[in-house]
């Protein structure tokens, strides 16, 4: 949703990390959902630059590298890899692709060390919300990809509307409770860290949903003006979808900067089906190795590689 205060067109010391999965949510939601987050990659034009930005704006470390591409994340486990095309196309906002990757980090406090890290590092933050269902601030990569850092409030405490969906608000945050919350200072992505969500424009939202839904077979957890947001094991959103900014956009041409595929980490039995439904017609797939590749109606890549596996590009 959009941002308070924007439009819509490591580790830290100290307690309050249990090193793994955050305390708020049980690790059924996150680990053993059919579908969840395992990376996303981003087509770099300045690939040192925009490195040397996540490493130092967000904590995370190299995994590894080679001349044209870097992975980085948290210990060995990859979150975003970047790929150098220096001839890329920039990215326009109006069109389809990439609103923001999100970053979950482990605890409120890590929040709190972390928007210090950010006052510290002068680092310009283009919203900040509480939406019910966790606490997020939002600010852009110097290539113009959004970001968002965020923490979870419990699950016990997500809010439904009638229709038993989440509630999903677009409320002050509360700044100064984060900062108070901070057991120490921020000095790299927690290990507990992950992607959370990855949302994204689409040109329309009813063919976003029969795709994502419909075909993939995400739940919709959640409505808002102009946007929706898609659901696995009971989690509030590992995707979204909005045309707030994107409205009537068409298929994504290729040798563009920005958004470049997201890697979705699926369950077998979740697998099987949408491999069932490509046979039949439904959805066009190509295989990868352990992979399936699918392309949504504009062209977003879509990397679905079994849970567990190790998939070699």
């Amino acid at each position: 949703m959009p941002q308070d205060g924007e439009s819509p067109a490591g580790r830290t010391s100290g307690p309050g990390r249990d090193g793994g999965v955050p305390s708020n949510v049980p690790a059924s939601l996150l680990d053993t959902a059919p579908y969840r987050i395992g990376s996303v990659t981003l087509v770099a034009q300045d690939l040192d630059g925009l490195a040397r930005f996540y490493r130092t704006a967000l904590g995370l470390v190299t995994v590894s590298q080679n001349a044209d591409v870097v992975r980085l994340g948290v210990d060995e486990t990859v979150l975003l890899e970047l790929r150098h095309d220096p001839g890329a196309r920039p990215w326009s906002p109006g069109e389809a692709g990439l609103f923001h990757t999100a970053f979950l980090l482990p605890s409120r406090g890590d929040l709190g060390a972390w928007l210090a890290h950010a006052a510290e590092r002068g680092l310009h933050l283009s919203g900040a919300a509480d939406h019910l269902v966790s606490e997020a601030v939002y600010l852009t990569d110097p290539e113009g990809n959004g970001i968002e850092v965020y923490v979870d409030r419990p699950s016990v405490e997500w809010p439904r509307e009638e229709d038993g969906t989440f509630a999903m608000r677009n409320d002050r945050l509360d700044h100064a409770g984060l900062l108070r919350a901070a057991p120490g200072r921020w000095t790299g992505m927690p290990a507990g860290g992950r992607v959370g969500h990855v949302h994204l424009q689409v040109g329309a939202l009813e063919p976003a949903e029969r795709f994502y839904a419909g075909l993939l077979g995400f739940d919709v957890r959640g409505r808002y003006p102009g946007a929706t947001f898609l659901g696995s094991g009971g989690y509030h959103h590992q995707l979204a979808t909005n045309v707030w900014n994107s409205l009537g956009a068409q298929v994504r041409p290729a040798g563009m900067a920005g958004l470049g595929e997201v890697t979705l980490l699926i369950e077998t039995e979740a697998l099987a089906t949408v491999r069932a439904r490509s046979r039949d017609g439904d959805l066009s797939v190509e295989e990868a190795r352990e992979a399936l590749i699918v392309r949504d109606p504009w062209g977003t890549l879509l990397r679905l590689t079994p849970a567990g596996a190790v998939v070699l590009r």
